[in-house]
């Protein structure tokens, strides 16, 4: 994730130390033109709150680290509850923090290698979680990763050492119809780039996103974002400012356009006429005097996530790196207008490299001040104070339009980036003991009570790193580790 300063996609880099796009950006244009459901029937009404249904995107919940295309961490499936069974480790032989399920049921699992760190795609049995195919990927300067996503095929699309961006496809096209992974389409950056700062591989991609207007949207880890003509690969991209920005986080879309967060500001963009990349708005934020232990980059932490009550994306949430205390802040989405600014946790836990869930009118922010990562990315800067206890900590918020009022705090150690569960009303995250005992456990939105834990690994080779958890339709939940992942599944599955 970074030479220079690559510090973008900033917990992937830390695993490894160890159909013609429409004119417009709306989304009923973007529906309309996706052949494969010219001849659908109207979807069933969603759920009040729920961000649209993305159509170049795979399904919600499991297309995206973040669980949507907005990234709002929320999860529209059961978990495996308070009588799971016990955990089942999967060794990959590598750190796997991008687990991920398309419609098909296949799991497809984006971990970095130890030998050579290059990224390799393994495909996943959906009932033992074994590997049944995998694609090794080139190397680059990034070395482990990008965030990336599935399509509305059930495809991969992210990217090589070459900075080309893949979309990799599976079927049984092997021997004796076996499972294979295979590379279905590549489209070269490198003349963009050339054209952006003077060579192909003078930056490079970090993060990748749907957008609702059709095209393939990305930004890069010099503060530069673009697209992607899925139809005829040609590629537009823009600096984001003058100055030099650093983009640490994923990227998130909805239909307003495509939010980005770099080391200095928040920035809602879209494709205007042609294609051309225009800034709707930006926002800049307190960046901090320097970064703070238990965070990977100096600014926020925080992928950008869509949220509210009615459409699902009324507003945009971050948070920033401000000292003694950090805030969350809320934007309404479509124009960029500060809804709150309100400091969350108290001085001794008040960072996080995290994204936050949004849900309606509720807000999530988890503490990830002083987490004792076992390394940090070259370049992210000395950390001030060099380090801090890990004390965690989870603080719940109401956002109206006169602001954003705390709910409740509480004092759990989470390890892993926490999601929502829609339909079971249960909020999923990891804890560590300080002991280094792994815990999945589900707590109450309601009041922040832990309402029950499954252990699911101890010691340095289960550590969860703050990465994110997915939940399959079954209930069964998937997480990364050191080694791979865990599966904890529902009792009686």
């Amino acid at each position: 994730m970074l030479t220079r300063l690559r510090v973008a996609a900033l917990p992937l880099l830390l695993l490894v130390a160890l159909v013609p796009a429409p004119a417009g950006p709306s989304a009923q244009a973007a529906t309309a033109a996706r052949p494969d459901q010219a001849a659908a029937s109207a979807p069933p009404a969603r759920p009040r709150g729920t961000l649209p249904e993305n159509p170049w995107a795979g399904p919600a919940g499991t297309a995206t680290m973040h669980g949507d295309p907005g990234s709002s961490d929320t999860n529209p499936y059961r978990g495996p509850g308070p009588d799971a069974g016990p955990a089942e480790p999967v060794v990959l032989g590598a750190v796997c923090p991008t687990v991920l399920a398309g419609r098909d049921g296949m799991v497809q699992a984006l971990c970095t290698e130890y030998l050579d760190r290059a990224p390799t795609l393994h495909l996943l049995d959906p009932t033992t979680f074994r590997s049944v195919a995998s694609l090794h990927l080139e190397a680059g300067s990034l070395l482990g990763g990008v965030y990336a996503y599935l399509d509305h095929r059930d495809r991969l699309v992210t990217v090589d050492g070459s900075g080309a961006v893949l979309v990799l496809a599976h079927d049984r096209g092997g021997p004796d119809g076996s499972w294979r992974v295979l590379v279905q389409r590549r489209y070269p950056l490198g003349a963009a780039m050339t054209r952006a700062c003077g060579a192909p591989d003078c930056d490079a991609l970090t993060t990748l996103a749907p957008g609702y207007d059709g095209r393939l949207w990305f930004a890069t880890a010099d503060g530069r974002a673009g697209h992607v003509d899925r139809r005829t690969g040609r590629v537009r991209i823009r600096d984001l400012s003058a100055r030099t920005e650093i983009v640490a986080n994923s990227i998130s879309t909805a239909p307003d356009g495509v939010a980005v967060t770099s080391d200095r500001a928040t920035y809602l963009l879209r494709a205007g006429a042609g294609g051309r990349i225009e800034k709707v708005w930006r926002r800049g934020y307190d960046r901090g005097p320097a970064r703070k232990p238990g965070q990977l980059s100096r600014g926020s932490g925080a992928t950008p996530t869509f949220f509210g009550p009615r459409t699902g994306h009324e507003y945009v949430a971050i948070t920033d790196n401000a000292r003694p205390r950090a805030h969350l802040l809320v934007y309404r989405a479509a124009t960029g207008r500060l809804v709150c600014r309100e400091p969350f946790l108290d001085a001794a836990s008040s960072g996080t490299e995290n994204s936050p869930i949004g849900w309606r009118r509720s807000v999530y922010v988890a503490s990830t001040y002083g987490y004792p990562y076992p390394t940090t990315p070259e370049g992210a800067g000395e950390a001030d104070p060099p380090s801090a206890a890990f004390v965690g900590g989870l603080e719940k918020f109401t956002v109206t339009e006169e602001g954003c009022t705390s709910r409740w705090r509480s004092d759990v150690r989470s390890a892993a980036v926490p999601k929502l569960s829609t339909a079971e009303g249960v909020v999923y995250t990891v804890t560590r003991s300080r002991a280094s005992v792994y815990e999945l456990a589900r707590i109450s939105p309601a009041t922040g009570r832990v309402l029950s834990r499954t252990p699911i690994g101890a010691g340095p080779l289960a550590d969860t790193l703050q990465m994110v958890g997915t939940t399959l339709p079954d209930g069964t939940l998937l997480q990364g580790n050191l080694t791979g992942l865990t599966v904890t599944r529902p009792d009686g599955s």
